[in-house]
């Protein structure tokens, strides 16, 4: 009798012998599925790629492939790319391409659920997902042009991110065909990234559950393990051991190829722990072992694309087609971040390297927190919760993290804090503190989020690196003794003059903590030991080519700063007169600067104008009017708004808003509510709990939110309560606008609210829009769409080149005009409007409104005129009146051009 093991590894690797006939299978099973379709693509002067698209049939199932290749029959070695969770073979076809050209054959797919491939989603179990990836390098076996190690032995490596790095782990563990390995972003055990230290991290588990289609795409037991935990809040034994067989780290000893592992720093769902893991086991089989940790991670941030995909195929290189001159990078290296570019915005990166990778608790320093015993509440139900990386929203957190912000919340009463002398030299830390506490619950286990703050010198400033948080629990059996405390791997640099700061908390927005409430107490036993790594070598910085060359142009900007420095500070008083005027604008100029907009100012150089984006500009906007901010591309609209939302600064002119003076952070800004572009969402969550969530963060008391106003102006109705992601795109264009109305501003700022909405949708913003102001506010909208603002405004500004044409109300801008609208009885012939166009002093004549009308341009002739002659053609007239659509005045003002 076969032993479960056994049976694996036929799975994956069948004897000499039978290995033809799996190919020969297989290749049955492609031919089953259909022939494939192949296209080419170009790189860049390079061999034409050839992308062989195919359903194959695996064990019943469709699986949805493509293979790249550059052509020809000489071998070469072979690389599996796996997609992301909730993605599809489409999101690494750049990757492929890239690889191909290089003299790879590349084979990608989409996993079992996801884009058109079938089954259930598994999460990479042996016998299914992971299966599928040995039936794919069977394939690859077969492929004439594929190098060969042995029949049946394709030469492969496999790469991926996030759940396609996991399988890529898999894969090695279950399949000794794999030659090397790249994992990207990925867990080395689920059950410890789901359920660290026993803390069930349930945003997250949300967002896999929906993002993979909701729970009846998955398989029965991973939904059935789900509800449960979801229900209880707390992962039992079963839930662990379920994810922990589906898990890299369940054939830990058996991944024995070189494995370059890729992880990232802001990452609440994959910490470096989960890479250190990895990086231990593998290293420890005798493979060699490279350790990248980059900016990004599934909290977003820099996720540095193009140097991964470089280092991944110098990997390739060496491993797979032996090239012992590749390039493979150091043991460890490190992306560390500070400042922004001034010349683009973009956040500059650095990196550093050592040797060997350190490890996250080498070495080190201790600071001492005194022994001090500390009380706090975990509140009723948990709430409100406090908040630290927050799923869909945290990669901008954690990136203004690394610039010194802090945006990180832990409310009174709810949270220990211990804090460090300042530090007399600066420090670096890499790694993971660790701290010994002694933590007594007044029931029941104790569930702790522990995180280590910068503090600035002054006390006023906390920054949280990464946005991290590690979650303990502790059960009444190991409550009353020492307990070590492991907190969240970073690299972040303190200050001279900084603290360090201990934070313990009760509560946290992204994990399930009791619902009981109940006081700990907290006692620090010993210091707080942070690892550095001196051998860690940082690459100098690199400056742009101009701050060599051009030292004369600072000084000249310098001399500028001082001239004007008197004027850009000095804040105008506020003006009595105008408290009750929403808006006033008056001689509002900005002239063009910087690369983004060379092109347009040398087209007005070439006319001879001034390169104004907005020239001496001035309008006014009252209580209960809905604004039109009209134009052609490039008359200013969007520069205008960036200055009445105190982005940018102002040449000349000033802007009132209630009678004060706009400027940067101006406090009258919060009477102020802007949509630009839509809002991101947590898709998992209520239409209710993301905008709770989105105030929360604002920090203002919550009877300031007026979210039931927002909404019942919003129009949502019992959508509210649904997740978002179930959400028309109209739905989510209402739910953005009523994030925007939050504390109902009395001005609110609406950019291009109906991008990508049907009628149906544009008609339901038109009301929303409408219904704002009817309540006494006041609405600017800038759109493109002619017809909606005709009905939706009440008035208009028209700009074009920067300068105001026209101003006023809709009606009175769209009434006059030389276009008549003539309506009729009975249907007009098309010989009677031939003759009507012929006449003396007339324009021209078409058939409008179903054919019982004309519009009718006067050239010359008069109302009266026009009105006798269809009398005397026998016209059974039921009505004359002007008419002029906004689109005929519009282009009529701008002289033809185009909005």
């Amino acid at each position: 009798m076969e032993t479960p093991d056994t049976r694996t590894s036929r799975w994956w690797r069948p004897p000499p012998r039978k290995r033809g006939r799996w190919a020969a299978a297989l290749a049955v099973l492609v031919v089953l599925a259909g022939a494939g379709v192949w296209t080419a693509a170009a790189d860049d002067g390079g061999p034409a790629v050839h992308r062989q698209d195919r359903m194959m049939r695996i064990d019943g199932v469709s699986i949805d492939t493509s293979y790249f290749t550059t052509g020809g029959t000489e071998r070469r070695p072979a690389v599996l790319i796996g997609h992301g969770f909730g993605g599809s073979k489409n999101d690494v076809r750049a990757q492929a391409e890239q690889l191909a050209g290089a003299g790879y054959a590349v084979l990608t797919w989409s996993a079992r659920g996801f884009g058109k491939s079938g089954g259930k989603i598994s999460l990479n179990a042996p016998d299914r997902e992971v299966r599928d990836v040995s039936r794919l390098i069977d394939w690859l076996a077969d492929r004439p042009e594929v190098e060969l190690d042995a029949e049946g032995d394709p030469r492969v490596g496999v790469t991926g991110a996030s759940y396609g790095g996991a399988v890529s782990l898999l894969a090695a563990g279950y399949d000794k065909r794999v030659d090397a390995i790249a994992p990207q972003i990925t867990y080395w055990n689920l059950a410890d990234a789901l359920f660290p230290n026993g803390v069930f991290k349930k945003l997250w588990a949300g967002i896999f559950i929906t993002t993979g289609g909701g729970c009846q795409k998955f398989e029965q037991r991973l939904c059935a393990m789900y509800e449960r935990v979801a229900a209880d809040g707390k992962p039992d034994a079963a839930a662990r051991a379920l994810l922990s067989e589906r898990s890299p780290s369940a054939v830990a000893d058996r991944i024995k190829v070189p494995a370059l592992i890729v992880q990232g720093q802001s990452d609440s769902l994959f910490p470096l722990g989960q890479a250190d893991a990895m990086a231990k086991a593998i290293s420890g089989n005798g493979a060699p072992v490279a350790v990248d940790w980059i900016a990004g991670g599934h909290d977003s941030g820099e996720t540095e694309t193009d140097r991964v995909r470089q280092r991944i195929a110098g990997w390739f290189d060496r491993y797979l087609k032996g090239d012992k001159g590749a390039d493979t990078g150091p043991g460890f290296r490190v992306t560390r971040t500070g400042g922004v570019d001034s010349t683009d915005g973009a956040v500059l990166t650095r990196g550093a390297t050592s040797d060997t990778y350190p490890g996250l608790t080498g070495g080190g320093e201790t600071f001492d927190l005194g022994r001090r015993t500390k009380t706090f509440r975990n509140p009723a139900g948990a709430n409100p919760p406090a908040i630290s990386a927050v799923p869909g929203i945290g990669g901008g957190l954690s990136r203004l993290s690394s610039l010194g912000v802090g945006l990180s919340i832990d409310f009174p009463g709810q949270f220990a804090r211990f804090d460090s002398a300042p530090l007399d030299t600066s420090l670096r830390v890499t790694g993971s503190p660790t701290v010994r506490v002694r933590v007594d619950a007044g029931r029941g286990d104790a569930v702790l989020f522990g995180k280590v703050y910068d503090v600035s010198p002054d006390g006023r400033q906390q920054v949280l690196p990464s946005q991290l948080v590690a979650p303990f629990r502790i059960t009444p059996d190991r409550q009353g003794g020492p307990v070590t405390l492991t907190l969240p791997a970073i690299d972040h640099s303190f200050d001279a003059g900084h603290r360090l700061r201990l934070v313990l908390s009760a509560t946290d927005l992204g994990y399930a903590s009791p619902a009981e409430p109940t006081t700990y107490e907290v006692t620090t036993l010993g210091p707080l030991t942070v690892p550095t790594v001196p051998a860690l070598r940082t690459a100098p910085a690199t400056l742009p080519w101009w701050t060599w060359g051009l030292p004369a142009a600072a000084l000249v900007i310098a001399a500028l700063l001082l001239l004007t420095a008197r004027r850009r500070t000095a804040t105008p008083a506020p003006d009595p007169a105008l408290a009750e005027v929403p808006l006033q604008i008056s001689g509002l100029s900005k002239k063009y600067a910087g690369s983004a907009d060379l092109r347009r100012a040398l087209s007005f150089v070439r006319t001879g104008e001034a390169a104004f984006a907005v020239k001496e500009l001035s309008f006014r906007v009252e209580k209960g009017q809905v604004l039109g901010l009209l134009g052609p591309n490039g008359a200013g609209k969007t520069t205008t708004l960036r200055m009445l939302m105190g982005l940018i600064t102002p040449d000349d002119g000033e802007i009132r808003v209630f009678g004060q003076a706009i400027r940067p952070g101006a406090p009258v800004l919060s009477r102020v509510g802007s949509f630009v572009e839509g809002a991101g969402f947590l898709p998992h969550l209520s239409g209710r709990a993301n905008l709770e969530l989105y105030w929360q963060a604002t920090g203002r008391p919550a009877e300031d939110a007026h979210i039931e106003g927002a909404l019942e102006i919003a129009g949502l109705g019992d959508a509210l309560a649904r997740a978002v992601r179930t959400y028309s795109q109209g739905m989510r264009q209402r739910l953005a606008i009523a994030q925007a109305m939050l504390g109902l501003p009395d001005l609110l700022i609406l950019d291009e609210p109906t991008n990508g909405l049907d009628p149906p949708q544009i008609r339901e913003m038109r009301d929303v829009m409408i219904r704002y102001a009817a309540g006494g506010r006041t609405v600017i909208v800038s759109s493109h769409l002619l017809s909606e603002v005709e009905q939706s405004c009440t008035h208009l500004v028209v700009m074009d080149r920067g300068r105001l044409v026209q101003a006023g109300p809709v009606a009175e801008i769209t009434g006059s005009g030389d276009m008549l609208l003539v309506t009729s009885a009975q249907d007009v012939a098309e010989p009677l409007v031939e003759k009507v166009a012929a006449l003396p002093g007339i324009g021209s004549a078409v058939r409008t409104d179903g054919g019982r009308g004309l519009l009718v341009r006067l050239d010359g002739a008069t109302s009266s005129e026009l009105i006798a002659e269809l009398v005397r053609l026998d016209v059974p007239l039921t009505g004359v009146g002007p008419h002029r659509r906004l689109e005929d005045a519009f282009l009529t003002l701008i002289s033809g051009g185009s909005a």
